[in-house]
């Protein structure tokens, strides 16, 4: 139980977490590999802008990592 299912369980809280703590303006990468910015947030998918004028709608169980807009890239 503690080497196989507990690690599992607490990896789902902490990304269901993640996922509900979304807000706009948020940059978040899919488990495609896409990267792009939230522009809007509904009950189970948000539109992720990848490009000017490109939007995307993505369910929030597909998004792998989130970050928030007060991060700032390492070389800017």
């Amino acid at each position: 139980y503690f080497l196989l299912i507990r690690p599992q369980q607490k990896k789902l809280k902490e990304h269901q977490a993640m996922v509900a703590a979304l807000r706009r303006g948020d940059q978040v990468v899919t488990q495609g590999g896409l990267i792009g910015k939230v522009t809007k947030v509904a009950d189970d998918h948000v539109e992720v802008e990848l490009a000017p004028n490109v939007r995307v709608k993505a369910l929030k169980s597909t998004l792998a990592d989130v970050k928030s807009r007060a991060t700032k890239p390492a070389n800017d």
